[in-house]
Order: C-alpha cells, then structure tokens, then sequence
C-alpha cells in the first residue's frame, strides 16, 4: 500500500522499513508538526495516529487508541505532554 500525505511524503509499507525505523519515522513526523503553530499539538497527535497505521507491525498500536484517550482526558493538552508521550513511544 503506497501512501501519500497532504504534505507530498510518500511512504510505502511494504518497502522494507523495520519496526523501529518506522516508529522513529512516525515520531519524527509527529515532531515537526509540534513545532509548526498553535494546532501543534492537535496535527501532532493526528500525525502519530495516521503514520503509525502505515506499517503492518504498528498499525495496531496501542499508542493509537492510548493518545485519542489521554487527549479527551486532558493529559495531551500543551507540547511538553505531547513531546514526552511521543518520545515514550516503543
């Protein structure tokens, strides 16, 4: 499955990321959209979200499914809570 996002990055699935390296490019991803404006935090959760059900060893994962429930909570609420449940992230 080829994917292309409305930024033009095209990611294919299949073409023989790892696990890790796809986690890594997800968090990067989510990172820059942190730092872009005052939706950071909102486009930076989607973006997570999004990317990691790109790849078939993290298109369950529980980050997924934990930043929808931390952000309806509050607890995803300002980047430094953000940055850190990215950076936790495995």
């Amino acid at each position: 499955m080829t994917t292309e996002n409305l930024d033009g990055a095209v990611y294919d699935g299949r073409a023989g990321r790892s696990r890790a390296e796809h986690l890594e490019w997800c968090r990067e991803r989510a990172l820059a959209e942190l730092d872009v404006g005052p939706r950071g935090v909102v486009t930076a959760i989607a973006s997570i979200q999004s990317d990691l059900r790109k790849h078939p060893d993290t298109r369950d994962h529980g980050a997924i499914l934990l930043a929808a429930m931390m952000q309806v909570a509050g607890q995803l609420e300002n980047s430094r809570q953000v940055r850190e449940f990215l950076e936790g992230i495995r």
